[in-house]
């Protein structure tokens, strides 16, 4: 009677070992699956480039209209794209120093020279294009932050894109209103 019992409960064991094996491995394979979502992909890494340099231009003519700004409103706005984009590009540097993705030192060669023509400018003229400038790149800026949340795999980027998309649509209607009083 007791070899029967011993059979029985040695062929449970060989059936539980295989289903205890593969509850093992879901947990390996979910964590290297994860760790592969968590890397950038070339969108994520492109994203974070371009939203490097727009901050820096952003910067870059905020400090220029706080500077020779004639109309009030570009210079208070000039004052809150430093203070916001500054903000927004620690955020952004932290995730690419994770990642490990490279970032230029300055903003690219087209915006350093649409901010190079409009600093040529001055009085109302210089306030005028100036607003004109920001109001295209900040277009610019929200359509790389939309194609980055359509298309971008890993969260932090993604997380990235998402908080600077409600500061960008602020500033936008901030310029598009100062341009008609300005």
């Amino acid at each position: 009677m007791r070899r029967p019992v011993v059979t029985v409960v040695a062929g449970m064991s060989m059936l539980l070992v295989p289903a205890v094996a593969e509850a093992a491995v879901p947990p390996v394979a979910a964590s290297s699956s994860a760790a592969i979502a968590q890397q950038p992909s070339q969108q994520d890494r492109t994203f974070l480039r371009k939203a490097h340099q727009g901050n820096l231009a952003e910067i870059a003519g905020g400090r220029l209209a706080v500077r020779k700004g004639t109309c009030h409103a570009v210079r208070r706005i000039g004052g809150t794209l430093v203070t916001d984009h500054s903000r927004l590009d620690r955020d952004v540097r932290v995730v690419a120093d994770r990642f490990d993705v490279r970032l230029p030192t300055e903003p690219s060669a087209e915006q350093r020279r649409q901010l190079a023509r409009v600093a040529r400018l001055s009085g109302s003229a210089f306030d005028r294009a100036w607003l004109r400038l920001q109001i295209k790149q900040h277009q610019e800026a929200r359509r790389l932050g939309q194609q980055e949340l359509r298309h971008g795999h890993a969260p932090a980027v993604k997380a990235l894109a998402a908080k600077a998309g409600p500061v960008i649509e602020h500033h936008l209607r901030q310029l598009q209103k100062a341009l008609a009083h300005c």
